[in-house]
């Protein structure tokens, strides 16, 4: 039997490993596959023990000894990880840092890529995702040397299958002239986990008619440690930022629970959100798109049903 050796780029929050990471780990394992994960700059020791509990049997601890994000740098030096402990497929996920550094490190192995994947076939380099505004799905076959995926968080639910993993230190200390700088580094300051990440998200729409009351999702989602989106008119109407817009041109989104509130449903915005587990809707219209696409739905003003639903979780959290 052939071993495959399967790479996982490992993100990190906090110094912490992502839960989405644990998703990705399982899609990966197989009784023919020995899962690699690749630890750059942080800390491979204080991930061995969440990693290891999901089948990760090694872990290459990447050093480039660069202060700061840079992905020219970090993609080189996985790329060089990757030559040296001779593995064939790397899966990342599909996340900002993810569409940083998968595109960088397919073209320097002359790879193909293949992001925000639903479902991987690592046997026979074969993934599903979705297509025009998601009402068709495309398996599409890899050929290569070497295969690169981007799978899109949350698709796979985390199993845990307990092994131990040993830590080999990889130092990388070649190409430092890449040309490339960071000039600066923002944050909005609210610490918020990427939306594709998120096991709940509340969005709001149309319906919420200016940025001011988005302040009532943020104090819901706080109660439920819930993530905020937007449909794209809250974002074209400079509500919020682009960050936050689920659906075709946003973000696409696999949580447990998806409300959507004062948002009408449409293709777009549907294309992004519709393999949440359990979508719900808060609308006043009972003939709105959203209506005939989700789980559940009210049927009522936003404005008095938010306030109602926060003094609910508020009493759940204290009793």
């Amino acid at each position: 039997m052939i071993i495959q050796s399967i790479g996982l780029l490992i993100e990190f929050k906090d110094g912490r490993v992502k839960k989405a990471n644990f998703g990705m780990a399982t899609a990966a394992r197989g009784e023919n596959r020995h899962l690699i994960a690749l630890v750059v700059d942080a800390s491979a020791a204080e991930a061995k023990a969440s990693l290891e509990a999901y089948g990760v049997a090694r872990i290459i601890n990447i050093c480039t000894g660069k202060q700061g994000w840079d992905p020219a740098i970090q993609s080189a030096a996985v790329v060089a990880a990757f030559e040296q402990f001779e593995i064939t497929n790397l899966i990342g996920l599909t996340s900002p840092a993810g569409r940083e550094l998968l595109p960088r490190i397919a073209a320097r192995l002359d790879a193909p890529l293949i992001m925000d994947c639903t479902e991987i076939d690592l046997d026979g380099h074969r993934v599903k995702t979705s297509q025009y505004s998601g009402k068709t799905i495309a398996t599409i076959a890899l050929t290569g040397r070497h295969f690169i995926y981007g799978i899109r968080a949350n698709v796979v639910t985390p199993k845990k299958a307990p092994t131990e993993a040993d830590i080999i230190e990889f130092a990388f200390e070649e190409n430092r002239g890449t040309g490339y700088q960071v000039l600066e580094t923002r944050s909005d300051g609210n610490g918020a986990q990427y939306l594709a990440e998120s096991d709940i998200i509340i969005s709001g729409g149309r319906g919420l008619k200016s940025g001011e009351n988005f302040k009532m999702l943020f104090e819901c989602a706080r109660e439920m440690n819930a993530s905020v989106g937007a449909s794209r008119v809250a974002v074209d109407n400079g509500w919020v930022p682009y960050a936050m817009q689920v659906g075709q041109t946003g973000v696409k989104v696999n949580p447990k629970v998806y409300i959507a509130v004062g948002i009408s449903g449409s293709v777009q915005h549907f294309a992004g959100m519709k393999t949440a587990k359990m979508i719900i809707a808060i609308n006043s219209d009972a003939n709105a798109a959203i209506m005939a696409n989700c789980d559940y739905y009210a049927v009522g003003d936003l404005f008095e049903i938010l306030p109602e639903l926060k003094k609910q979780l508020d009493e759940h959290r204290q009793g």
